[in-house]
């Protein structure tokens, strides 16, 4: 399989590596330590980066109104230090793929060629895909494919924002783009006019994305690659995704 190919038949990656955000469990361990979902999932997401300014990590999710981020991390740290609410969130993560996964068979495939693709990118230019891809793995199959899948979206999500700012798309208005309905929850008063340029150049971002990650895919054999695919497919079906 080509690389775009791969990224295609894997696109559901994005929603197992998010499954645990806001899951029921997730939610009561982030109660349990003072914070609530929102912060608990920017605190939790966004703690493998340190007890940095909220600026810092900002630049690294994107699509915030910066308004909205700097209260929410500035709120949530004091309550929790950073990392050890990120390490919170990440066992919240492996508490799901153990729920949902331990019955799928050939996860170590779907592990193994996960890892390839993440140890095969630099990480320059994509802080926080390198700060997870620092967190230890889990030993077991279950956690440790859901522990990829968010190590894998983290990666497409910190090529994506490359590829935007690299195409002159600011994150406002590329989430006025592809999820409209969303603004006013990521703290925006009002939807940014979006012009057919900029819808343009929000494609052209989308390729770069596959380009920038395309080498990596490459790397993969064809049994990694199948294994990938079909250990996607399962685990999506595992979540009702």
């Amino acid at each position: 399989m080509q690389p775009t190919e791969i990224m295609r038949a894997t696109e559901a990656l994005g929603n197992i590596g998010a499954a645990f955000y806001f899951h029921p469990d997730t939610i009561e361990t982030g109660k349990q330590a003072g914070l609530d979902g929102f912060r608990f999932y920017a605190l939790g997401r966004g703690g493998v980066l340190g007890d940095v300014e909220a600026g810092v990590v900002h630049a690294s999710f994107g699509y915030f109104h910066t308004g909205l981020f700097d209260k929410i991390w500035n709120s949530a740290k004091e309550i929790v230090p950073p990392r050890e609410a990120a390490r919170l969130y990440m066992g919240c993560a492996h508490r799901l793929g153990r729920a949902k996964f331990s019955e799928i068979a050939g996860l170590d495939g779907f592990v193994e060629a996960a890892t390839q693709i993440i140890g095969h990118v630099e990480g320059a230019s994509m802080p926080l895909f390198a700060a997870v891809r620092a967190e230890p793995v889990p030993a077991d199959a279950p956690a440790a494919a859901m522990h990829q899948a968010m190590v894998l979206r983290e990666l497409r999500g910190s090529a994506h924002l490359l590829a935007l700012t690299a195409c002159g798309v600011s994150t406002p208005v590329a989430h006025s783009i592809k999820r409209p309905g969303d603004v006013a929850m990521f703290g925006y008063d009002e939807v940014p006019e979006v012009t057919d340029e900029d819808r343009a150049n929000w494609h052209r971002a989308e390729g770069l994305t596959d380009e920038l990650l395309s080498a990596a895919y490459a790397s993969l054999t064809d049994a990694q690659a199948t294994a990938l695919v079909n250990g996607v497919g399962m685990m999506a079906h595992a979540l009702d995704l």
